[in-house]
């Protein structure tokens, strides 16, 4: 059973759905997801691009970390760690990032993400989340120079 992106991110995810990913389950402290690798997604070598890899596990493990929270209604990557193992795929493959929660401040969250493409563990990462509990943050960060954004000090 796939779950809407709407149903699993506020307002929807464009890049997300763009990409095609699919949200397959969250909840305490897990998620999981899948992209079918289109040939576009492909690098020099005809392998999925590392990029591709990378932003499957930052969604699964930023969304394992929300669910530990209700309030929050999104997370930030405050830093990740991506270990390749072996290609991830190739045109026609799906893969599968599962994230998982594995401590939890009072506002930041620790997780792990392992991708695999049917039984083959293809990368693993690492990642610090801070959780965000307004949806409109988005609004309030500053978009470019001349912005007229105020940092601290000045």
């Amino acid at each position: 059973m796939n779950i809407s992106l709407s149903d699993a991110f506020a307002g929807g995810n464009p890049y997300l759905e763009n990409l095609g990913v699919e949200v397959l389950s969250f909840g305490d402290g897990n998620a999981s997801m899948a992209l079918y690798l289109r040939p576009e997604f492909m690098n020099s070598w005809q392998v999925a691009q590392g990029g591709i890899s990378m932003t499957l596990m930052d969604v699964a493990m930023g969304l394992a970390a929300r669910t530990l929270v209700p309030e929050a209604k999104s997370s930030a990557t405050v830093d990740m760690t991506s270990s390749f193992l072996r290609p991830a795929g190739k045109p026609g493959d799906t893969i599968v990032a599962k994230g998982r929660a594995y401590y939890r401040s009072t506002t930041m969250c620790f997780c792990e993400a392992e991708l695999w493409n049917q039984d083959q563990l293809v990368a693993k990462a690492m990642g610090t989340f801070k959780f965000i509990k307004r949806i409109d943050v988005g609004d309030r960060v500053g978009h470019g120079a001349g912005n007229g954004v105020q940092l601290p000090g000045n």
